[in-house]
């Protein structure tokens, strides 16, 4: 039976909107950089040694078609995850093949940390109201502040140091300070026409007084003089906060993700 226009309609939409993930998904590994990357077919295994996070020590499933040997190659990888001393762990986005998720549901597996990436249209007129900023050169300095306006631990500081200052794209460190205190914090990362919102966060105590709002501008604003057009980033689900800003902002969904452990409560 030949194939309708309208289905054909459908499946280059499909195949556009892959496209699309697929971009944002290899700027955000640049943007973020695990330090060992390995590839099992089209699975990006990511590890990083010097920190636990969750988005710098997972099995990436890039292609939606690759879904051979499951159990093999998920064995292969906790190996490799254990001599990292790291636990398990997928990041299922739209590009993982169906077969990989029913699998992990029929192993036990369960979900968490569920995020949306959203991006916005840059224009002169979206970043009317933005105040001019120049980033922080000093890389303590921002570290400093991160971890304070986050409230990170102190011994997560010397991974966290690593991974920022392994980004090989032009990166700008944001920090608003208000009365000497920092009281917000943000990573721009410029990647060609492309600009990454990173640990975007507000002190609890100043939150909903504008400095996220006012921050997130003069970055984007940054990134904008610079050539980027698109801003993007990626945030939990149960973040009602910080969609609400980016909604405002006039930031839209355009895919989401989980990560799966075995045994993991949700």
């Amino acid at each position: 039976m030949a194939t309708t226009g309208a289905e054909r309609g459908v499946e280059n939409e499909a195949v556009e909107r892959l496209a699309i993930i697929r971009r944002f998904e290899a700027a955000g590994f640049r943007a973020w950089p695990a330090t060992s990357v390995q590839y099992d077919g089209t699975w990006a295994v990511r590890l990083t040694a010097s920190h636990p996070a969750k988005r710098l020590n997972s099995i990436n499933p890039l292609d939606p078609s690759d879904d051979r040997r499951l159990g093999e190659r998920i064995a292969l990888a906790a190996r490799r995850f254990k001599a990292y001393g790291r636990p398990l762990t997928f990041r299922i986005s739209p590009l993982a093949a169906p077969a990989i998720p029913a699998h992990l549901d029929a192993e036990g597996w369960t979900a968490f940390g569920r995020s949306k990436v959203m991006r916005l249209v840059l224009s002169e007129a979206a970043l009317a109201s933005a105040v001019d900023q120049i980033p922080l050169k000093d890389l303590n300095r921002f570290v400093s502040a991160a971890f304070e306006v986050h409230g990170y631990e102190a011994e997560l500081r010397p991974g966290f140091t690593e991974v920022v200052s392994s980004i090989k794209a032009d990166t700008g460190l944001f920090v608003l300070e208000q009365n000497d205190v920092s009281v917000s914090t943000a990573i721009c990362v410029h990647d060609g026409a492309l600009a990454g919102l990173f640990e975007v966060a507000t002190a609890r105590e100043h939150r909903g007084k504008g400095f996220g709002k006012r921050m997130l501008l003069s970055a984007l604003k940054w990134a904008f003089t610079r050539g980027a057009r698109i801003a993007w980033l990626q945030v939990e689900e149960n973040n009602e906060a910080g969609l609400a800003l980016y909604r405002a902002l006039g930031f839209e969904e355009i895919y989401s993700y989980h990560y799966r452990r075995p045994g993991q409560e949700g």
